[in-house]
């Protein structure tokens, strides 16, 4: 019996320890909502091939032939850093990478939700791939007049991109970007920009 007791005036204790921590706990709001701070911890190119492109009138050594062009992967590492006092959940990430600052290549577009625990840093990683391809079709359709302000061709932007993005001789711009947070309901909506190196 004195065990039991001893069971039962534990449990009791815990559970008051539970509930005053529960009750003691902020409850979300719009006025109390801090916006979390996003920071670019680490950009890279994981695997890089080189420069190359080939037009469909080349005959490949295997395989179709076609218009080709070298990828160029990349990888975000970004910090989330949530000065709140509850856990709050990224439901999303998106944001627009550009070349040289200006000649935008990509949107990239991430949809896994995330928790940050109340008072801490976790962090998120975005990555993707362009090709030589994909990004001489966005250069001819969008940045034809920015190219020719710079003196550039096409392939000269390319092969400066393709050769100074994984050494760093290039600066990598994170613009337009923005962050989806909620926490019980509330949801708050934070710009991501940042720039490498």
């Amino acid at each position: 019996m004195k065990k039991k007791m001893g069971m039962l005036t534990v449990f009791v204790i815990a559970a008051a320890f539970v509930f005053v921590s529960c009750a003691g706990m902020q409850k979300p709001t719009e006025s109390n909502f801090k916006a979390p701070v996003i920071t670019l911890e680490m950009f890279e190119v994981p695997q890089y091939d080189g420069w190359y492109y080939y037009a469909g009138s080349v005959e490949p050594t295997k395989g179709e032939k076609g218009d080709h062009g070298a990828p160029l992967p990349m990888s975000f590492l970004f910090n989330v850093e949530n000065p709140n006092p509850y856990p709050i959940l990224l439901e999303g990430l998106r944001f627009t990478v550009a070349f040289d600052k200006e000649f935008e290549l990509v949107t990239i577009n991430v949809q896994d939700d995330q928790w940050i625990p109340a008072g801490k840093t976790d962090q998120v990683r975005a990555t993707t791939m362009i090709t030589a391809r994909s990004a001489l079709l966005a250069l001819l359709v969008t940045s034809g007049f920015k190219l020719k302000e710079k003196g550039w061709s096409p392939w000269e932007a390319l092969e400066r991109w393709w050769k100074g993005v994984p050494d760093a001789s290039v600066p990598v711009t994170v613009k337009d970007g923005s962050a989806t947070f909620r926490a019980d309901g509330v949801v708050k909506v934070v710009p991501v920009s940042a720039e490498f190196p």
